[in-house]
């Protein structure tokens, strides 16, 4: 309901609403030259009631964003992940300010978009703007807004920001696994090794390869099962990334040796706390990556442990192995996620594909 009222020279004009649960609200504006103003700004907030959304709700983008995060977000994710978050709030803070998320237009987020994406690589703006999409969507459902501006906004990215990994070849990766299981032995139980070699052989993140335990191992069928990861910050088991990171594979003999090797002189239930009693760290791990490939004469840039998952999927493919293989072995929820990750590599092996479907075809 609406009442216009005229108070001195200017006009003011009220709406008064009850909500679900009987509770009645009001909004009120003054300072109208006319009644007509007056009451074409009560029919528009009328309007906007209609369509669900509160109008009462005045949040601003920043804290319906801390709201997002605290209450949908932060109970499924990772300290880690979290702590993201709070740099993509600094963002928002330097370019929206305080302002109403109701006044967001598409062109401002767009404006938003362009300057982050200036100097940022594409990974990162396309990573930003996936979870401010997600924010949008759960804002308009809580009747914060009633439009998506993040709906068909450009995303552009600064390519000269994306750190370039040189990877290894297919010899380097052989001779670079060849070289950590010469190096191995059981009675010191320095684990790190084992973790390398267990990534070039099953294409696993280290969180993964971190929170096995013996019971993961089925040597009779030669597998290996994912269920859960490491959180070497508070030494503790956590999810895997994802649902479809659930999985189980099967692993190479010379793996299962390996591990056979190293269970029997173990007395913990994971399989990689080393005689320490600890779980090497990514730092650890890291530190004698490079140590190996500097004994190899093998300079490549910014090449680190995950590295090693490229690693395994070029092998794969170099053997012919079908990529929707490759993307259930990698715990992959998508098969784009694996395509786009691995692009340059399907690219790589285009060739020995293309002759692969014109052997099979001369069959016929």
């Amino acid at each position: 309901m609406a009442s216009i009222t005229k108070r001195g020279k200017v006009w003011q004009a009220r709406i008064t609403w009850m909500d679900s649960s009987g509770k009645r609200h009001s909004k009120s504006k003054s300072g109208f030259k006319t009644k007509s103003q007056a009451n074409q700004w009560s029919v528009q907030q009328e309007s906007v009631l209609v369509s669900g959304v509160q109008i009462d709700k005045d949040s601003t983008l920043v804290d319906y964003f801390d709201h997002y995060i605290e209450i949908y977000k932060r109970p499924h994710v990772t300290e880690s992940t979290y702590k993201g978050y709070g740099f993509i709030r600094r963002q928002l803070v330097n370019f929206f300010q305080y302002r109403k998320i109701k006044d967001i237009t598409r062109t401002d987020y767009q404006e938003f978009i362009n300057s982050y994406g200036s100097d940022h690589a594409p990974k990162s703006v396309q990573k930003l703007h996936s979870i401010m999409r997600g924010c949008v969507q759960s804002a308009i459902l809580d009747d914060y807004i009633i439009k998506d501006f993040t709906q068909g906004v450009q995303v552009v990215a600064n390519k000269d920001k994306m750190v370039k990994v040189d990877y290894l070849n297919l010899d380097e990766i052989k001779r670079l696994l060849n070289y950590t299981i010469d190096g191995i032995n059981p009675l010191r139980r320095y684990t790190s090794r084992y973790i390398i070699v267990t990534a070039i052989y099953t294409g696993m993140r280290l969180a993964e390869i971190q929170g096995l335990v013996w019971s993961d191992i089925d040597y009779l069928h030669e597998t290996i099962t994912i269920s859960k990861t490491w959180d070497s910050v508070n030494h503790r088991f956590k999810p895997t990334k994802t649902e479809s990171s659930n999985r189980t594979i099967k692993v190479p003999d010379n793996l299962i040796k390996l591990l056979r090797q190293l269970q029997a002189v173990s007395s913990s239930t994971m399989v990689f706390v080393d005689q320490f009693g600890q779980i090497p760290t990514s730092n650890a791990v890291n530190k004698l990556l490079r140590r190996l490939l500097d004994e190899l004469g093998i300079k490549r840039a910014n090449f680190h442990f995950h590295s090693l998952r490229h690693s395994h999927v070029a092998i794969l493919l170099s053997q012919g192995v079908d990529i929707y293989a490759i993307s259930s072995r990698l715990g992959h929820s998508n098969i784009s996620t694996t395509t786009d990750t691995y692009a340059y590599l399907i690219d790589e092996y285009k060739d020995k594909t293309d002759d692969h479907i014109i052997s099979a075809l001369d069959q016929l």
